[in-house]
């Protein structure tokens, strides 16, 4: 999401960057390819005209024009207007109140509103909290299903909903039956439909009544960009909101969504959705997702990412084995293991300030790790221990058992021996102690 919008920004502040000290009229130009930029990427007109003029009259005045990096200056508060409409500071769950606390998630058929609430129970089970899911869907057997399905994928009880029951008496029941399990947050997922309905309202509406939740929260799809927006506004007024999920924002959605809804609504955005994995769903920080359109990298959500993803344990053996270099093909083959379940390369790189810009540039493939993996998965562990044993005969039987080319082992072993030429190396310049503590922050 939003890489239209970062490249057409990057253009804007690139030819700023050019010119030693800007004049009104320089500011003014930036600032009308601003409002495109925000306007192309379907950002509501109302909000871009308030952003651009709390950008203009700070732009105007000395902080810019008389600094000695003006375009610098600019960026910033660019930056902090950003922030500023995607509502400042994180809105966490409001989870206080008397066991069980009731969320209400409400939305529009196909939003991921089901998986969404998987994921959500999911986070808050890491969290140290004890979810019950409920189906309340009761139009879409399927949908009762699914979350069924989901509950158990991601280790949490379920409501047993049964097609004929009322969604108000599903909601209220649940709630019992949460409580007499010792659950402490019941998640609702409710009937959607495939536009709003004063129907779908009034039934979501029965169920606030009933249940009173302490938080009604909207799952969005990013990709509708402006009709989310005039969705999400239509459930604030009919409804009552107190906070949105925004969905499937990895897709190639041009971001106003995201941009609009908190300033149209005055509803905070709390989590993302950013894949179709079941673990994909993220708080939303303001700060980070300004970062990250203006080019600046987002390295506090990938630190927070590879603290969940990897394993303490094998990082520390792994760090040993760098201490006493015996780095081998089975630790490589561990370590791309622990890369790919970050996500994709160019997810992960696009964090790193400076670098998402450039990755474009640069040709990889994405499958070239899962290559890498199957060349060694077909090695025997005596050769993933002592690669020097793999003659020309071995490297035949490795490539036809990987389904690839001789070739492509070669360069996987060229690849490793020059990694252990480096920690070698290293053992002679700042010790094998400090780069093994890098490499971990590093992951």
């Amino acid at each position: 999401m939003f890489e239209n919008l970062s490249d057409r920004l990057e253009g804007v502040f690139q030819k700023l960057r050019g010119k030693g000290k800007l004049t009104k009229e320089d500011v003014e130009r930036g600032l009308r390819e601003v409002r495109l930029a925000l306007l192309e990427a379907d950002v509501n007109y109302r909000v871009v005209k308030n952003f651009v003029e709390r950008v203009r009259e700070r732009a105007l005045g000395a902080e810019v024009l008389e600094s000695l990096t003006p375009a610098q200056q600019l960026i910033k508060i660019v930056h902090e207007e950003l922030i500023r409409t995607l509502g400042e500071t994180p809105a966490p769950l409001d989870l206080g109140g008397p066991r069980p606390v009731p969320l209400l998630l409400v939305g529009l058929q196909g939003s991921g509103k089901t998986t969404t609430a998987a994921k959500l129970a999911l986070f808050l089970r890491k969290k140290g909290h004890r979810p019950y899911l409920v189906p309340a869907d009761v139009y879409r057997p399927a949908a009762i299903d699914q979350l069924k399905t989901l509950a158990e994928k991601v280790g949490v009880p379920v409501y047993d909903t049964q097609p004929s029951e009322n969604p108000v008496d599903i909601a209220r029941k649940a709630l019992v039956e949460a409580k007499a399990q010792g659950r402490d947050v019941v998640i609702i997922d409710t009937a959607g439909r495939l536009h709003v309905d004063e129907a779908m309202m009034a039934e979501a509406a029965a169920i606030k009544e009933a249940v009173s939740p302490r938080e009604v929260l909207l799952v969005a799809d990013a990709m509708t960009g402006q009709d989310a927006v005039n969705m999400a506004r239509s459930f604030q007024e009919k409804v009552g909101l107190t906070g949105v999920i925004l969905t499937k924002v990895e897709g190639d959605a041009r971001g106003g969504a995201a941009l609009s809804i908190r300033e149209v609504t005055g509803v905070p955005i709390k989590f993302l959705g950013t894949g179709e994995k079941i673990d994909a769903l993220e708080v939303f920080y303001p700060d980070r997702l300004a970062s990250r359109i203006l080019g600046m990298g987002d390295v506090l959500t990938l630190i927070e990412k590879a603290q969940e993803t990897f394993d303490l344990k094998k990082a520390q053996e792994f760090r040993e084995k760098l201490r006493r270099q015996e780095f081998t093909l089975e630790d490589l083959r561990e370590q791309l293991r622990q890369v790919r379940k970050l996500g994709s390369l160019q997810e992960v790189f696009g964090m790193l300030p400076g670098i998402g810009k450039k990755i474009k540039q640069i040709p990889f493939d994405e499958k070239e790790i899962v290559r890498m993996e199957a060349i060694i998965n077909s090695m025997t562990r005596q050769e993933r221990l002592n690669p020097r044993i793999i003659n020309a005969s071995r490297k035949r039987r490795i490539a036809r058992g990987s389904g690839t080319t001789v070739q492509d082992v070669n360069r996987l072993l060229k690849s490793y021996e020059e990694m252990r030429k480096l920690l070698k190396k290293a053992r002679g310049a700042r010790g094998l102690e400090r780069l093994a503590q890098r490499l971990l922050r590093a992951i």
